[in-house]
């Protein structure tokens, strides 16, 4: 193979000008070639398969915004209603599940009859490295309290901005930002904790595409 031939195959396998350089002053000694491709070969690869984990990215993300819903925004009043609930601070948001065990088997102990749906609060003294939520059930009847668990009337709210989400709670970013888009177009401020209403999820079905979940967040006009 001539000198010219073999610098035209050697870039077209992807090798830089710098390494044609190097091999040929090298004679193309078999070995040392054989190094170089192995090389060159480990380099594609890598590349290859950090750009399939990146167009497997793109695709979940191209399926998302495919199916992303409609959300239609409302301000509504919220009576004060009669709920047990623990608070403390979590890692993330998808670990609550510690405190619905806590709260379920108080209620259990007790007898005490909910009135779904159950609810999430997000207080705003959360930071990056924590969350300040507070798991609720509304009650009809009366239980004992303890250090955790507490008692008392969740307070109404004047102006409610609410939304409806369907669908697993990995996607409930995208109804945020559709109310948080709604408030700032229609001049709302936000006015204090927002709220998580559990209309359906894991009890009734086993398809999170079926999970309704109600966001709601106090507003006040700007």
């Amino acid at each position: 193979m001539s000198k010219l031939n073999r610098i035209m195959v050697l870039k077209d396998l992807g090798f830089s000008l710098e390494e044609i350089s190097i091999l040929l002053h090298s004679d193309m000694d078999p070995e040392h070639l054989r190094t170089f491709l192995e090389v060159k070969h480990s380099e594609i690869l890598s590349r290859v398969r950090d750009e399939q984990t990146r167009l497997a990215r793109i695709e979940n993300y191209m399926k998302e915004e495919g199916h992303a819903m409609r959300y239609d925004c409302v301000i509504k009043q919220i009576e004060p209603v009669r709920v047990v609930s623990i608070r403390d601070h979590i890692p993330t948001h998808s670990e609550q599940g510690h405190l619905w065990q806590a709260l379920g088997e108080h209620i259990e102990k007790h007898g005490v009859k909910v009135v779904p749906p159950c609810m999430v609060i997000y207080h705003q003294g959360s930071s990056d490295s924590s969350i300040d939520a507070e798991v609720i059930e509304p009650i009809s009847g009366d239980l004992p309290e303890t250090d955790r668990i507490k008692v008392k009337i969740l307070e109404g709210v004047t102006e409610m901005a609410c939304v409806v989400h369907k669908g697993p709670y990995q996607t409930l970013h995208n109804a945020y930002s559709s109310l948080l888009n709604w408030l700032e177009e229609n001049l709302y401020e936000i006015a204090g904790p927002q709220r998580e209403l559990y209309l359906a999820g894991e009890w009734s079905t086993t398809d999170t595409n079926e999970y309704i979940t109600e966001i709601q967040c106090p507003v006040r006009k700007a």
